[in-house]
Order: C-alpha cells, then sequence, then structure tokens
C-alpha cells in the first residue's frame, strides 16, 4: 500500500509540475499579458479579490466590510495567435450590510476574445488585441484593450491600455472607465516569478445622473508560483491616492486591494 501511495504522489505531482509549453501563467494579477493558449488547448483560471471598505451593519452602525468578488475563466486557444475566454462572475452582496459599494465587477458573464498581432519576439513590442463583452446583473459593458509587453532576458514588462464603456438597466447612466495597469517581474527560477505592479480606475458618468465613484489608484508586490501545469499569482496593493484621508461611505475601493488567480492547464 505504501508503494502504491508513493507512485500514485508522484504521478499526481509529476502531472502538475511537467511543463506545458503553451500555458499562460499571469505573472501580474491585473495585467494581461500578449501570450495566448496554442489551438485547441484548454485553460481553466480562478479569481478571488478583496478589499475592505465601509458599510452599515443590521443595528445601522458604520463598520469596516470586506467586499469580495469571484470570477471563473475558461480559457481556449482557437487559432495561433487568436483565443477565446469565457467568465462567470460573482459578487456577493450579504445580507446584513446596507449600502454597500459597487466593486470593480458585477455579477453575471463575460465573453473575450484576446488576438496576438505577431509572433512573439517578431516586433520590439509584443502587442496584443482584447475585447470583451459583459452581461452584468446591474449593467451592460464593453471593455477594450491593448496590452503591451517586452521581454529582456528573465525581466517581462507589461502594459495595458484599458478602457470601458458601461450602460446600466435602471437608469440612464451611461459610463466611461479607464483602467490603466503597468507592471515587470523577474523570473528568480522558472517556478518563482516575483514583480511589482500598478493599475488605476477611473469612472466618468455620462451623462451625470449621479457622480461617479472615486478613481483609486494601486501599487504593490506580485509573486507568481509557476508549477508547469498548475499557477498561482497574486498581489497585494496599497492605495496611493487619498491617503490618509478618512474613507468615505460608497466608496469601493479600499487602502488595500488584495487579489489572487489560480490556474490549470487542462
Amino acid at each position: 500500500m505504501k508503494i502504491r501511495a508513493g507512485v500514485l504522489a508522484t504521478a499526481i505531482v509529476t502531472t502538475l509540475v511537467a511543463k506545458s509549453a503553451h500555458a499562460t501563467p499571469r505573472p501580474l494579477p491585473f495585467t494581461y499579458t500578449t501570450d495566448t493558449l496554442a489551438p485547441g488547448e484548454l485553460e481553466v483560471e480562478q479569481y478571488a479579490d478583496v478589499t475592505p471598505v465601509k458599510a452599515f451593519n443590521a443595528n445601522l452602525k458604520p463598520v469596516f466590510y470586506g467586499a469580495t468578488q469571484f470570477q471563473t475563466e475558461f480559457e481556449y486557444g482557437i487559432l495561433e495567435r487568436l483565443e477565446l475566454g469565457l467568465y462567470v462572475v460573482y459578487v456577493p452582496t450579504p445580507g446584513e450590510y446596507g449600502d454597500l459599494p459597487q466593486t470593480t465587477e458585477t455579477t453575471g458573464v463575460k465573453e473575450r476574445l484576446r488576438y496576438v498581432l505577431a509572433d512573439p519576439g517578431a516586433w520590439p513590442v509584443d502587442v496584443g488585441l482584447y475585447g470583451e463583452l459583459v452581461e452584468g446583473q446591474t449593467e451592460a459593458e464593453l471593455e477594450a484593450k491593448i496590452l503591451l509587453q517586452r521581454r529582456i532576458g528573465k525581466l517581462r514588462i507589461d502594459a495595458n491600455l484599458w478602457v470601458e464603456y458601461e450602460l446600466y438597466y435602471d437608469a440612464p447612466r451611461k459610463d466611461f472607465v479607464i483602467n490603466p495597469t503597468l507592471g515587470a517581474t523577474y523570473e528568480i527560477t522558472p517556478m518563482v516569478h516575483l514583480g511589482a505592479e500598478g493599475w488605476a480606475r477611473a469612472e466618468f458618468p455620462n451623462p451625470s445622473v449621479t457622480p461617479g465613484p472615486p478613481s483609486a489608484v494601486y501599487l504593490g508586490p506580485a509573486l507568481l508560483l509557476n508549477f508547469g501545469k498548475l499557477w498561482w499569482s497574486t498581489g497585494l496593493y496599497a492605495r496611493l491616492n487619498d491617503v490618509g484621508q478618512p474613507m468615505p461611505f460608497g466608496d469601493p475601493y479600499g487602502s488595500f486591494w488584495g487579489r489572487t488567480i489560480v490556474g490549470l492547464s487542462l
């Protein structure tokens, strides 16, 4: 029995650690790279976000509440350098808290395509295009990104030029959102990648039926553990703007923001 258990454990570890040439781990949790799956390959990724925000409890007392959001993404390689992504998003809204601010996501589904214009390394900077549709519980969204990537040895620099257009169902409100990201990672070993990432978000209501949420700028460290078919990426970010100011109710951006992603190549 001990021999069988040892053989089974070895097989599991070997399967997970075996390198997949076309896996697409995310060294920076908020920034998409220009890496795409090969045709016919499938990968599943699970996201989890948390940020502390102000809310009222059942006794109408102000408390800090850990706002969370969860996404499950299924990626599929359609053609060389063309990839499909399907998401299921869930944003919990516990009943014991009132006036909860809306986070960056809404419960619903998303579909996106990522296309890279040339083979990796063919251009001085790899360039990709990303388009996404969102059918959420409270709004529909159109999202577009330009993906930029530059590799210098074991150093990788990535940036996303990111915009959204949000249309709300219950009000004549249409928001334009900018959400740029920038970061760099260094491959300490093939398994361990350490980096730093910054991201910002600002909404501009049009027309201004209600004022939009405040803008936010975050910066923090990021870590990728790459086991081949299985990988884990996580980042913890500090909010740089409005430091030292009391957090108002309805602000969806806490003083800190954490995101973790677990991916598995199938």
